[in-house]
């Protein structure tokens, strides 16, 4: 966006103040809800995500900060087709790392494998490969992504999507291609981290996600 097209700061805190009374009608309109399909409260919710785009918007062109809310990444992004009060969901999560220092990767896998005699021949890891099973069956994708340089990793793109579901799966239904029944429409939240979001952004913003996704 050219400096001419900048958005002043009277029109972001407008759009805040417009966010804040779609807040109060979305709250107005879910306490008096007639039914699950109460189309008063999903017109409700449509006003407020089209005021907090905006809101949000406005705010990464003027000031470069973004917001915590969840907003459709474009045009021809699916639209949320869920229900509104969801029972079950599903929490989809993608993170990339690249092996900058693999003999730190080895060692520290072979350290788990030499305190764990049930491991036995495993503690003599040769390889990257091997050694990503020791860590990812000791730890949790959570603790290796906090302590990711120990292990001699660096990290890449990460996304997390909740994705909305009418029933609870039956055990086992999906472990073999648990990515592959993922319907757009049922995503209701994204969160996607990336370094392009802070490096030469002004230079990439035909190519990325809505503000709103930036982390």
């Amino acid at each position: 966006m050219s400096d001419a097209a900048q958005p002043t700061a009277a029109e972001v805190r407008a759009a805040a103040e417009a966010v804040k009374a779609a807040l109060d009608r979305h709250l107005a309109a879910v306490e008096g809800r007639t039914g699950d399909d109460d189309p008063a409260v999903y017109a409700a919710f449509n006003e407020l995500a089209a005021a907090a785009e905006e809101y949000d918007e406005l705010l990464y062109d003027c000031h470069d900060e973004v917001t915590p809310f969840e907003i459709p990444a474009g045009e021809d992004a699916a639209r949320y087709a869920g229900p509104a009060e969801p029972g079950v969901f599903s929490v989809l999560i993608r993170r990339d790392y690249v092996v900058v220092e693999p003999k730190r990767l080895v060692a520290q896998a072979e350290l788990v494998a030499a305190a764990d005699p049930d491991l036995g021949h495993e503690a003599e890891t040769t390889g990257t490969a091997d050694a990503l099973g020791v860590l990812f069956n000791e730890y949790e994708p959570d603790e290796i992504a906090s302590r990711h340089q120990e292990f001699g990793l660096e990290e890449g793109d990460a996304t997390l999507w909740i994705a909305t579901a009418e029933e609870p799966a039956e055990p086992g239904e999906w472990l073999n291609t648990p990515f592959d029944h993922t319907d757009p429409e049922r995503i209701l939240h994204r969160f996607e981290f990336s370094s392009v979001f802070d490096e030469g952004a002004d230079d990439h913003d035909d190519d990325l996600p809505a503000p709103s996704d930036r982390r």
